[in-house]
């Protein structure tokens, strides 16, 4: 198979189903994203946000459908696939005895870097996020919003193309909510990191930004915000999800 190029979407899925027994996760779900490109997969809680990305990260095994990386089927090479993706999961995985460059140190050895390049990029993406200066502290003691900048910056360690983020900002406070949202605009803008970020939270959509509806485990819309609020009639993506997740009858 030839290589990427830079038209090659950064994430391909297609009709992606799941089921945990006799309940229906997701159904014939997909989607397109391009590098560069900042997509919101906007859904309710139950959703099936969190199972799309645990199927995307092999957290689950994909029965149904099909899922690319970089143009690459994801079943015919998870290990060089997961290489090019950096996760930020919803529920915190940091160790919270080890402290922030510990985190990061563990993360750099289990993708084989070398020491002197994983300390170059520690110190980088630490600095980026305003950490730096906190790195000898442990996880334990740092409060929510700088626990989730340092998810970031360990999920941006090993120089991934594909950045994929479930609910990064719940609980944490407005300011704090904000810059996060604008640091990770600012990946895809600049860096050409391709960003699927899953939320609730209608506001962290931009105009600029694709926008994905999920609601019952079906894609209701998918497109750039102003495509989504026309196709809805709305002219706000708060009125143009009602309708769309709405229920037949209601």
């Amino acid at each position: 198979m030839t290589d990427a190029t830079e038209s090659t979407p950064a994430l391909e899925v297609r009709g992606l189903g799941h089921s945990f027994g006799a309940t229906r996760a997701l159904d014939g779900v997909g989607l397109t994203l391009a590098p560069g490109e900042f997509k919101v997969l906007l859904g309710l809680n139950g959703a099936g946000k969190t199972t799309l990305f645990s199927l995307i990260t092999r957290l689950y095994d994909a029965g149904e459908g099909e899922i690319r990386v970089h143009g690459r089927r994801l079943a015919d090479d998870p290990t060089r696939a997961l290489k090019r993706m950096g996760v930020v999961f919803q529920q915190p995985t940091l160790d919270l005895d080890l402290t922030v460059r510990q985190n990061l140190a563990y993360h750099a050895a289990l993708h084989g870097m070398a020491r002197a390049d994983a300390a170059a990029r520690m110190e980088a993406e630490l600095t980026r996020l305003g950490m730096a200066e906190r790195r000898h502290q442990r996880v334990r003691d740092l409060n929510g919003g700088h626990r989730r900048r340092v998810e970031i910056a360990r999920a941006l360690l090993h120089g991934p193309r594909l950045l994929l983020l479930d609910e990064p900002t719940v609980g944490l406070d407005a300011p704090t909510r904000a810059d996060i949202v604008d640091h990770v605009h600012a990946l895809a803008a600049d860096d050409g990191i391709a960003v699927l970020w899953a939320t609730h939270l209608m506001d962290e959509a931009r105009q600029t930004d694709g926008v994905l509806v999920l609601h019952q485990g079906r894609k209701r819309a998918e497109g750039r915000l102003g495509e989504v609020l026309a196709a809805a009639g709305a002219t706000t993506l708060a009125a143009a999800f009602s309708r769309l997740t709405q229920e037949p009858g209601a």
